[in-house]
């Protein structure tokens, strides 16, 4: 369907059926033969140029290249045609679309290098093909004989290639059907993986949960030292360490050994019952009587030795 629209009626030029983008290009062109640049190489279509890239050097700049980019927004052929004002960008954008071609045709743009080289870094002057006769081609350029607008003939030994903005159309059209007619194939849904209580601890609210937490115990304990306090939170391993007294062991206390040898079996002094206490009973509200401490005369200590039994006194 979307071929049968894109029929239209050709018409005729030397016996060769024209396209629409050839015909409309070809028309445009031919009203402004006979134009002449200004002093200072000055043209309205480097004007134009110039206003629309916003440069105004291409004012004065050639304008061969200028008046077609100029003919085909006039036409409305821009996307076909190309917009350019150097002659080498224009013919490597032709090669890109995959619309150049060493075979000439009306409508098709002629790239010229005067040297007769053969690529299309070398290009120097640009012009359309209005009909083709033999091994010669009649064209309409810009620029040409310095100041002038006109037809010329030409001979094809100068021309590195032609470029159609035909083909660009075609290839155009073809790409946009072909992404219209692929299938859409649905990618497959991966699966979700089963969900676990524990998930809920990865999640951004739980982070953020540990993180405020975090910053609150750090801030109490910061708190608390800058007002002198000192205090630590009641965690378990804040907590004061006490030991536990020592159980009493059983049995009588146990008494220190006597310098006296002798003396060692001896039985301590008990201490003396105090008044209003009844034999056998502990007074339980009154605290016990600590020890009197003995005072101790200067000087050097006596050792008392003690009194051995002579051998001949009576048992």
């Amino acid at each position: 369907m979307a071929l049968l629209q894109s029929i239209v009626i050709y018409r005729f030029s030397g016996g060769v059926v024209l396209d629409p983008i050839a015909d409309e290009l070809l028309k445009t062109v031919r009203q402004e033969l006979g134009y002449k640049e200004k002093s200072g190489q000055f043209t309205k279509f480097g004007e134009w140029y110039a206003d629309r890239v916003q440069d105004s050097q291409f004012r004065n700049g050639a304008w061969c290249d200028m008046f077609l980019a100029w003919a085909a927004n006039k036409a409305d052929i821009s996307e076909y045609v190309g917009e350019f004002a150097w002659t080498p960008s224009h013919a490597a954008w032709f090669i890109k679309q995959g619309a150049w071609t060493q075979k000439p045709e009306p409508g098709a743009l002629v790239f010229f290098d005067w040297s007769g080289g053969s690529s299309y870094k070398g290009v120097d002057h640009v012009g359309v093909v209005e009909r083709v006769e033999g091994t010669k081609i009649h064209t309409i350029e810009a620029n040409v004989d310095r100041v002038w607008l006109k037809r010329k003939t030409r001979e094809t030994d100068k021309v590195v290639g032609y470029g159609v903005p035909r083909i660009v159309k075609e290839r155009a059209e073809r790409d946009e059907i072909r992404s219209t007619e692929r299938p859409f194939v649905p990618l497959p849904r991966a699966e979700a993986p089963p969900s676990s209580p524990l998930d809920v601890l990865g999640t951004p609210p739980a982070l953020l949960a540990v993180m405020v937490l975090v910053i609150l115990v750090l801030s109490l304990r910061v708190t608390g030292r800058r007002r002198g306090s000192h205090r630590r939170l009641p965690w378990p391993w804040n907590a004061p360490f006490t030991r536990k007294p020592a159980e009493p062991a059983s049995g009588p206390p146990k008494v220190p050994s006597p310098r006296n040898p002798l003396a060692a079996d001896k039985e301590p002094p008990r201490p003396r019952a105090t008044a209003g206490r009844t034999s056998g009973a502990r007074d339980r509200t009154t605290p016990p009587a600590r020890p009197e401490r003995t005072r101790v005369p200067a000087g050097p200590a006596r050792r008392s030795t003690p009194t051995r039994r002579k051998p001949y006194d009576p048992t």
